[in-house]
């Protein structure tokens, strides 16, 4: 029974990393903020999860199994958040993305529509 969770937490890590590796290899080829913001965030949720979840099948029923999980829980939480917040603000403070000349005034008009 230690070999298949030993196969199954091995996938696990093999997976995430590959995400990892791949989200960081997006961050460096994207060329602006916002590519790179969906890069990191997508791949960056989904590799850490496969990390945390690995770890979890090693680790067994025990108290570090439910830290792992709250860990777990608080990075699929935060990760997204954390990402819009970033776009949100660059987006105010006058970062457009790269292609998006704003002739229509359509972001200018949702921006307006956020302010409080």
């Amino acid at each position: 029974m230690s070999l298949v969770f030993d196969l199954i937490s091995w996938l696990g890590f093999t997976i995430g990393g590959a995400f990892l590796i791949i989200g960081a290899i997006g961050v460096l080829r994207m060329p602006d903020l916002y590519t790179r913001l969906h890069a990191a965030s997508l791949v960056d949720t989904l590799g850490a999860g496969m990390m945390i979840g690995a770890m979890m099948v090693q680790s067994g029923l025990t108290l570090g199994t439910v830290k792992l999980a709250l860990v777990m829980v608080f990075l699929a939480l935060t990760g997204p958040v954390s990402s819009h917040a970033l776009a949100g603000s660059a987006l105010r403070g006058g970062l457009w993305p790269l292609g998006c000349d704003d002739r229509s005034g359509l972001w200018a008009s949702r921006l307006e529509q956020d302010r409080p």
